[in-house]
């Protein structure tokens, strides 16, 4: 059996960023040139140097500078600027936290970045990586929680980067 050789795309640079938390919409060239799209969970999304395939097969290697963190929606280059690939960010389990009064949601946003624990904040709830010990500390707080799948954007560091 012959195995298909699929070349490799080396993205080297961040050609725009996602605006927004849906970014994707935004980030579409109008030059022509192909655009691959590359879902990616939040820890993934923190890889500059790294090996990914697409869900097409299409391997893409990131070559990024260091420290750089993808979001959904940026758009990356290879060198040359002739290929172009969409990050995405791909659902994972999280766990969703809801509260009955918004001050109940910010003491729970307190106490988990007090653990520097990656949070995805929103108006209406915060979402985590599953955790037991987290989630026993919520639980007790009175805090309601929900067990999802769904694409997690936690927030960049006060300097801009993550724990994660």
């Amino acid at each position: 059996m012959t195995k298909l050789s699929v070349s490799a795309v080396t993205v080297t640079q961040r050609v725009s960023t996602g605006s927004s938390r849906s970014g994707r919409d935004q980030a579409i060239p109008i030059d022509g040139s192909p655009v691959i799209d590359l879902a990616l969970t939040a820890e993934e999304r923190v890889r500059s140097r790294h090996h990914f395939t697409t869900e097409a097969g299409q391997v893409i290697v990131l070559r990024l500078p260091r420290g750089m963190v993808l979001q959904d929606g940026d758009l990356l280059a290879t060198e040359s600027g002739e290929t172009r690939v969409r990050i995405v960010a791909k659902p994972e389990p999280v766990l969703t936290i809801t509260a009955a009064h918004p001050l109940e949601l910010l003491r729970a946003a307190y106490h988990l970045g007090n653990r520097h624990v990656s949070v995805e904040v929103s108006p209406t709830h915060l979402r985590i990586a599953p955790d037991p010990v987290l989630r026993d500390m919520l639980s007790h707080r009175g805090l309601q929680l929900i067990e999802e799948i769904c694409p997690f954007q936690p927030e960049g560091g006060a300097y801009g980067h993550t724990h994660a």
